[in-house]
């Protein structure tokens, strides 16, 4: 907008027709009377958010770790809305999903229902939540998962959280219950995913692995256990006994917490 005001000013000024010598330092004031200024150009103002954008980096670099989740936000849009102010489509995130990792699992099109973000924004955004999750599978993998039991739970959740769908994820252990393969076996509706006990059990079996942990969400964001969550899982307890693949765990995530089987005692 600055530059096409300053395209449309400054070409009404009427020019004397008179002209001075060509000599010395006067040759650039060629066709300007004595008693006249050259007309200036206003100074382009550059926008408000540049300066913004630069504070908000230097204090990231200082003390990223305490700042609002709505900064940091405004941080991870920097790329796609390169120019635009990125602080209200920030809180407009967060105002519509509740917090960071709930704007980060978010799908695609919900991103895009808020003013501000278009299809590059929302593609960076799964980008970062996809590294996010990576960045959690890697703090379990090859790792005793037993005595890493919260990095677990952090990846499930980062993982399975905010899908809109249920997913059935399966944690394969060896023997030292190090992870050997993390594996989505079935995705399923908003409140029912199938389960296939044989299924289960013949995987573990291909992969060598002699336990298992077992983890679904529920989109509803309530974690606590249906009476099918439980039998289904005795099931599978069941099959895995009978070729030596035991099930520690079954976890049920939603977006507010989680709920451990074995933890309330229904396995």
């Amino acid at each position: 907008m600055a530059n096409e005001e300053s395209d449309e000013r400054g070409f009404f000024a009427e020019r004397p027709v008179r002209t001075l010598p060509k000599s010395g330092s006067d040759k650039a004031f060629e066709g300007v009377a004595h008693d006249e200024v050259a007309p200036r150009q206003p100074a382009e103002e550059k926008p408000h958010y540049l300066g913004h954008r630069d504070r908000l980096r230097k204090r990231f670099a200082v003390s990223g770790d305490t700042m609002p989740d709505y900064e940091l936000l405004e941080l991870l849009l920097y790329k796609a809305i390169p120019r635009g102010d990125t602080k209200p489509v920030a809180k407009a995130l967060l105002k519509r999903f509740g917090t960071l990792a709930e704007v980060l699992g978010a799908p695609p099109h919900l991103l895009q229902e808020v003013k501000g973000v278009g299809p590059s924004a929302a593609l960076e955004l799964k980008v970062i939540a996809s590294a996010a999750s990576r960045m959690a599978r890697g703090e379990i993998h090859k790792r005793e998962i037993l005595s890493s039991w919260e990095k677990v739970l952090e990846y499930c959740r980062a993982a399975m959280a905010f899908e809109e769908r249920e997913q059935f994820r399966i944690l394969f252990l060896d023997k030292k219950n190090a992870l050997i393969a993390d594996e989505v076996q079935q995705v399923g509706t908003v409140d029912h995913t199938p389960a296939y006990p044989r299924e289960v059990i013949r995987r573990a079996l291909e992969l060598s692995s002699t336990a298992i942990i077992l983890a679904h969400n529920h989109p509803s964001g309530d974690p606590t256990p249906s009476r099918a969550d439980i039998e289904m899982t005795k099931e599978i307890i069941e099959a895995g006994k009978r070729l030596g693949v035991v099930v520690h765990d079954h976890i049920i995530i939603g977006r507010k917490g989680f709920a451990s089987m074995k933890g309330l005692l229904l396995i």
